[in-house]
């Protein structure tokens, strides 16, 4: 029996012994020193957003996300001195991230959206924006159907709706009108649907800021789609290309309008260039039935005769690039800055061109 026993006592301390084969111990890890207080970022609202739509009172998403290097305590978010959420317990008590806070009721006027965060040791951070919900946009020029701000969002005020961005289009942090500027980024543009744009006429003025890198390419287009070269679509047949090109180290400025069946250029050679670290202009172009213009800072730089324009399969509006339906030439993203978006549904005076840049930099 006595052996039995040992036998059985070497057994057990062998599967013991065993089981413990490439385990390691748990070792309680001392944290490092508090060296510094939590770090806050506020992604949604953008300081400076200026938000109009049709109601009065709409909600809105906010998002945010804090940081700390040895253990966050607390989260307190709120607008305009009214804590709307807070927060104490975390999945990773180091990092917080969060993109569906949900404020319901936000009114028209200037609102203060503030994050407080607290770390174990008591020290303490508050990140604080200001923003503006603004009453409904009413066109305010003759013809005005379509406006883009470019206030740190993509919203189009005249239909209140919104752009969709592709790839990595961003703001400029600067601008002429108003609390930011549309900033073009490679291989990225917004696009938009062209439902209520298109007519016998059609006009655009906007400011731009010239980055002549790369050397060619995209800033308007609503043209058809080239569907026999779909990875380098360049069909002219109708709609409009407005693009920049290298003139001799300069970039010069173009306009192409299909008609339905041919294309033609308008291209003022010169007189339409722009050297590189050109600050802001405005830039329009005007389409009629019978002629095409290019204005660079309320100057005709260019103009050609046409038999008017023809919008056969053109539902698709592209800002900051020639992609996806102008890029068999190689005229993709472009790097600078636009401001103040805005197309029309008759073709623009010279008068009324100068009206709106004056009225801009009032």
């Amino acid at each position: 029996m006595k052996r039995i026993i040992y036998l059985m006592s070497f057994v057990f301390a062998l599967l013991v012994s065993s089981c413990d084969q490439g385990i390691d111990s748990i070792k309680e890890v001392a944290p490092g020193p508090d060296m510094a207080p939590p770090v806050v970022a506020i992604n949604y609202p953008a300081a400076g957003l200026e938000i109009q739509v049709k109601e009065d009172v709409v909600p809105i998403t906010i998002k945010f996300s804090v940081e700390d290097d040895i253990e966050l305590i607390s989260v307190v978010v709120s607008m305009d001195d009214e804590v709307i959420r807070s927060y104490s317990s975390f999945k990773d008590y180091r990092k917080v991230t969060i993109d569906d806070l949900v404020y319901p009721n936000l009114e028209n006027g200037s609102h203060t959206l503030s994050v407080q965060a607290t770390d174990i040791e008591g020290k303490e951070t508050i990140q604080a924006i200001t923003f503006e919900k603004k009453e409904a946009y009413k066109p305010i020029y003759d013809g005005e159907i379509f406006y883009m701000p470019f206030n740190g969002d993509f919203s189009e005020l005249v239909s209140v709706s919104s752009g969709t961005a592709v790839g990595s289009t961003g703001f400029a942090d600067q601008s002429v009108v108003g609390a930011n500027a549309f900033a073009g980024a490679a291989d990225s543009y917004v696009t938009f649907p062209t439902e209520g744009l298109l007519d016998s006429e059609f006009s655009a003025t906007f400011w731009y800021k010239l980055n002549a890198v790369p050397d060619r390419a995209g800033i308007l287009v609503i043209g058809p789609e080239d569907t026999e070269n779909p990875d380098a679509q360049n069909n002219r047949t109708s709609g409009f290309r407005f693009f920049r090109e290298n003139a001799g180290g300069n970039q010069r400025f173009k306009l192409n309008v299909g008609n339905g069946t041919a294309d033609s250029w308008v291209d003022g050679g010169e007189a339409a260039d722009l050297s590189p670290g050109t600050d802001w202009v405005q830039m329009a172009f005007t389409i009629s039935q019978s002629t095409a213009k290019v204005y660079i800072d309320g100057v005709l730089v260019a103009e050609t005769a046409i038999t008017g324009v023809d919008w056969t399969g053109c539902d698709l509006l592209s800002i900051g690039s020639g992609a996806p339906r102008f890029s068999g030439w190689d005229h993709l993203s472009d790097l600078s800055f636009i401001d103040e978006l805005r197309f029309y549904n008759k073709e623009l005076s010279i008068e009324e061109i100068l009206e709106i840049q004056n009225a801009d930099l009032e």
